[in-house]
This record gives structure tokens, C-alpha cells and sequence, in this order.
């Protein structure tokens, strides 16, 4: 392998609903000399929705490595994946504790949507509050004596 070759970065496809439909990138990943280099979008006011969205994506890798290596099932990659998690965040990690799967919910695309959406409302709201506020003079508040 020449050094040209070991320098390129291999990057993933872009998903096909994506070159379909359209979207936004809120999140990309690399690994460079064994170093995890992330590269995220501000893309939703509550923090809360990124834990959605890493649940999502931790389902999605567990789906994967199971079906791509049957040694262990979707729901026990899933428990790894989540104790791992749990662990390099700082969070108590019960051991031996097999993770349910949630229910089926939106994927995060979705919820992202949703959130844009809501965002790109209240962002119109205040702008036209805004405006509002500027073309109407308020009379100056008289100082009593």
C-alpha cells in the first residue's frame, strides 16, 4: 500500500433516502490513527433529543452486527453497546442486565424533522414579534417625583 493510499479517508455512502428525499447531516464520525474525530450540527434546541437520536443509532449498529455476526443476538449487542456507553459516560452500570428493546418509534430522522420544524416556527414567531416591537413606539416612562 502506497502512503497516498494509507492518507485517504474512506467515507460511507450517503443513505439512498437521502439522495431521494433530501436532508440535513447532524452527525459524522471518524476514526483517524486510532482517534475518534466527531463532527456534529446544532441541530436541536433540547438536548434531550440527541439521546433519542443516539438511542436510534445505538439500535441500528446493534441490528447490524447481528445480522452481519451471529454470535450474539441484537439484543445482547444492544446491551453491550448500552453498558459501554453508560460506562465511558460516567453514568452506574447494572452488569448482567439485558437491555429491552424499545418499541418502535419514529426514526430520528423524523423526530428531527419535528424538531426543525418547531424550531424554524418559534424562530418566525419571534422574528415577527420582533418586527412588531420596532414599528410600534412605546411612550418613555415618566419618572415620578
Amino acid at each position: 500500500m502506497s502512503d497516498d493510499e494509507n492518507k485517504m479517508y474512506h467515507a460511507l455512502a450517503l443513505p439512498t433516502e437521502a439522495l431521494e428525499q433530501g436532508g440535513a447531516e447532524i452527525l459524522r464520525a471518524g476514526l483517524i490513527n486510532d482517534e475518534l474525530f466527531v463532527g456534529a450540527a446544532r441541530a436541536f434546541d433540547d438536548p434531550a433529543i440527541w439521546g433519542d437520536v443516539l438511542g436510534d443509532i445505538a439500535r441500528s449498529i446493534a441490528e447490524m452486527m447481528a445480522a452481519e455476526d451471529r454470535a450474539l443476538s441484537e439484543k445482547e449487542t444492544l446491551t453491550k453497546i448500552v453498558e459501554a456507553f453508560l460506562a465511558d459516560v460516567g453514568a452506574p452500570v447494572a452488569r448482567n442486565r439485558v437491555v429491552k428493546p424499545k418499541a418502535k418509534k419514529k426514526p430520528a430522522k423524523k423526530v428531527a424533522a419535528k424538531a426543525a420544524k418547531k424550531s424554524a416556527a418559534k424562530s418566525a414567531t419571534k422574528a415577527a414579534k420582533k418586527a412588531t416591537n420596532k414599528s410600534v413606539k412605546k411612550p418613555a416612562k415618566r419618572k415620578k417625583r
